[in-house]
């Protein structure tokens, strides 16, 4: 064995996943077939749930540091989702892709970890101890498990034959990185009466303090084929037929079009091939969902899989994986998919399309409504089918703020383990026989709900004391 686990990408699922293993202390490589890191920004928005789940790894403070990254306002279907900043701590943030890929690396490289890049995947073998990863100048890589991260046209799904079912793309938009004049930059969805439509969202500033924004297009002009250029010419058109005149390309860093593709992985597990991110997913960027999804995927399989090399995982630890991340992506899909028809996505201005859109238009403007909203596109509604999640709320959901002593509530969270919330002293004696792998914390208010949290903060239990043994022995193994 070279390593315990390859991670094959190097993108923010990759490396998410490469942190996550390395608080378990489980030795990784991460390649990458691109010789330096991509300088597009790709997606740019984290939500809150992906935020809070870097702050409780100590990586949210460091990363909005590097720049200036607005509070960005969430939407469905075009619809504006003013979030509720009682029910979402750390609003979603503008931060493009480049810019948490470059923090990520730089954060593994400081504690050993390297990007090895130049290393084109052209086979895998996988035996009942391990797989072989087999690159392009011939060099062969072995690690006891191997996690695929490497985007929607994954060489690792490809090779592995995964059946990966869904709906091709049918109609394309542009997306563009640019800077623009006359233009509000944090302005959701403007529609124009021939089908064509316009969003622009804040990227934040470049090396010279200038104002860069995504710009997405869409409508009849925009629907050709991925490969024909975006030029200057069509994004000025569209500006000035859904914008006006007022406003201005002042210059276009990088365009694509991107399709309506809506594809999930059947299994997410192939014997020791995990597959993550876009690897295992892939639908339109609506909402920023799918770098968020793939960093949650990420959080969710790093304790997991650090668990089974480590050798305490529970039998079936690993499988969960899969149990818990599957459902989560394909309501992803379904809430994309969603949105694409509401929106009319294509342009196609039908009837009872904009019949649909207007009735819904009117109900995303009542509370209720966009409370659910809000928590459906921010990741705050997942809730993970737990043994328990029946009978308490909290089971199954995010850990919510605890009240400890900031400096305390980070050192536990930071570690990578399990966390035993324990305020009325109780059930010291119980977790002392799995204190290497649970933090018991006994110094938190009285009147504080006790619960268990697992390393990726989800709390797997909660009321009944009966369930406490049980659910320590399903999550953390076996006693001592």
């Amino acid at each position: 064995m070279h390593t315990d686990v390859l991670v094959v990408g190097a993108g923010p699922t990759g490396m998410m996943v490469a942190n996550e293993l390395l608080l378990a202390g489980v030795s990784t490589v991460v390649v990458d077939r691109l010789s330096r890191r991509s300088e597009l920004s790709r997606a740019g928005g984290v939500q809150s749930r992906t935020l809070a789940a870097l702050d409780q790894r100590g990586l949210l403070e460091p990363l909005l540091a590097t720049g200036d990254y607005p509070i960005s306002a969430g939407h469905f279907a075009g619809f504006p989702l003013s979030l509720d900043f009682a029910r979402h701590r750390l609003p979603w943030r503008s931060v493009p892709q480049v810019v948490i890929e470059g923090f990520l690396e730089e954060h593994l490289a400081t504690h050993g970890l390297r990007v090895r890049r130049d290393h084109e995947l052209v086979a895998i073998d996988q035996d009942s101890d391990g797989v072989t990863a087999t690159f392009a100048d011939g060099t062969a890589l072995r690690g006891r498990y191997l996690v695929a991260a490497d985007g929607a046209h994954s060489t690792v799904r490809s090779l592995l034959r995964v059946d990966f079912p869904g709906q091709s793309g049918t109609a394309t938009v542009v997306a563009a990185d640019v800077r623009l004049g006359g233009v509000d930059d944090r302005m959701s969805h403007v529609w124009s009466p021939d089908g064509h439509w316009a969003a622009v969202f804040p990227l934040g500033t470049d090396s010279q303090g200038r104002r860069l924004s995504r710009l997405v297009l869409g409508g009849p002009r925009h629907s050709l084929p991925r490969d024909v250029e975006v030029t200057e010419e069509e994004i000025r058109e569209s500006l000035r037929t859904v914008l006006g005149s007022n406003a201005r390309l002042l210059e276009l860093r990088y365009g694509r079009r991107i399709t309506d593709t809506a594809r999930q992985a059947a299994q997410y597990r192939h014997g020791r091939v995990l597959l993550a991110g876009d690897a295992a997913h892939v639908h339109l960027p609506l909402g920023a969902q799918g770098m968020n999804t793939g960093m949650q995927d990420a959080i969710n399989l790093g304790w997991k899989l650090g668990a089974t090399v480590r050798g305490w995982a529970p039998d079936g630890l690993l499988d969960t994986y899969h149990a818990e991340r599957h459902p989560a992506g394909a309501a992803v899909l379904r809430n994309v998919q969603a949105q694409c028809l509401v929106m009319d996505w294509a342009g196609t201005r039908a009837p009872d399309v904009l019949a649909t859109k207007e009735l819904l238009t009117d109900l995303a403007r009542l509370p209720d409504v966009q409370r659910h909203l809000g928590d459906l596109m921010s990741g705050m509604a997942i809730r993970y089918a737990m043994p328990g999640v029946d009978r308490h709320p909290l089971i199954g959901r995010p850990v919510p703020d605890l009240p400890l002593d900031p400096t305390r509530l980070h050192a536990l969270l930071r570690s990578g383990r399990g966390i035993l919330l324990d305020p009325e002293g109780e059930h010291g004696k119980l977790a002392d026989l799995w204190s290497d792998r649970v933090d018991h914390v006994d110094y938190v208010r009285q009147g504080t709900e006790p619960m268990l949290v697992r390393p990726d903060g989800y709390v797997c239990w909660a009321g009944d004391p009966d369930d406490l043994e049980p659910a320590l022995g399903h999550w953390f193994g076996q006693a001592g």
